[in-house]
């Protein structure tokens, strides 16, 4: 067990959002960005944010839309939150930091976003770790089924795409989350207190609304944000991602496939490495910090 990072938020605002985010390490440190899924925040990182500080990086650990501190500039704005969007957040928050590069590590919602950055302004990424694979999505393909034992794990999806799943979470957002949580790593053995430190980021006003359109939306049952249309029809294609990547995926996870197919990994550049964790599930970066660190450091090079 790591001790908890001391909790000093900053926020920056971008176009769209003021996003809360956390920043430890020298000003001077090359900047990495880690990127928290759902349903988490910025806590999953505190195990990570020590070596990487040490050994002299900028860590910037952001607040995704929908959580903790982060908040939308004007009520009028729809709570969208489809995979452009996100990925979107992203290249923003580091224009609003003035970096010109960084590295990205991030998993789940995280790791879409670093992987989107990543294709959208290569130039401006200098190293990637994602936890997950190629998480990008075709969102105008019609959705296809697949394997029954993966549509039993997207249980929570399906009930989000339903007026009950909505009224539920809002209702239940703790124990939904942690419910989650148990599932998707089952062999780590968090206590109420860890869950604790973050639960609270999933009180945000907007966190029902933007979970619920992101689940709703990549099943073709939400409208997409016209503003990010060109950049879906380029996702659409699934294109590569150009820049040094290592991929990691955690050999116990129920809710992605810890197996990689050969046409994820395509979409990487050759000589990636692909790193399967056992006793790991969901939720790297809090179970086994020290991978995510040296994949960063490896890859960073």
């Amino acid at each position: 067990m790591y001790d908890p990072v001391p909790m000093t938020t900053l926020s920056v605002r971008t176009p769209t959002l003021e996003i809360g985010y956390e920043a430890h390490g020298p000003a001077s440190g090359f900047p990495i960005v880690l990127l928290h899924g759902f349903p988490d925040d910025v806590r999953a990182f505190d195990g990570m944010t020590p070596g990487l500080v040490s050994a002299g990086y900028r860590v910037l650990i952001p607040y995704l839309r929908g959580y903790g501190p982060t908040r939308f500039l004007d009520a009028a704005t729809p709570r969208m939150a489809q995979q452009a969007a996100i990925g979107q957040d992203l290249l923003d928050f580091m224009d609003a930091l003035g970096l010109r590069t960084a590295a990205l590590a991030g998993y789940d919602w995280g790791g879409r976003a670093a992987c989107i950055a990543a294709i959208l302004a290569p130039e401006r990424v200098r190293a990637l770790v994602t936890i997950g694979g190629y998480n990008v999505q075709d969102a105008l393909a019609p959705p296809r089924p697949a394997p029954p034992e993966q549509e039993r794990a997207f249980w929570y999806q399906w009930y989000f795409n339903t007026e009950r799943g909505r009224a539920g979470l809002e209702r239940n957002r703790r124990e939904l989350c942690r419910l989650l949580w148990r599932e998707w790593s089952p062999t780590w053995k968090f206590d109420d207190a860890t869950f604790e430190r973050t639960a609270p980021s999933f009180d945000n006003p907007d966190f029902v609304d933007v979970v619920i359109h992101s689940y709703r939306v990549r099943h073709g049952n939400a409208p997409s944000d016209p503003r990010f249309d060109e950049i879906e029809r380029r996702l659409a294609t699934r294109p590569p991602i150009t820049v040094p990547s290592m991929v990691l995926r955690g050999g116990d996870d129920h809710v992605t496939p810890s197996r990689f197919s050969a046409d994820d990994m395509s979409r990487f550049p050759s000589g990636t490495v692909r790193r399967v964790v056992d006793g790991v599930g969901h939720f790297m970066p809090r179970e086994k910090p020290g991978e995510v660190v040296d994949a960063l450091v490896k890859v960073l090079g």
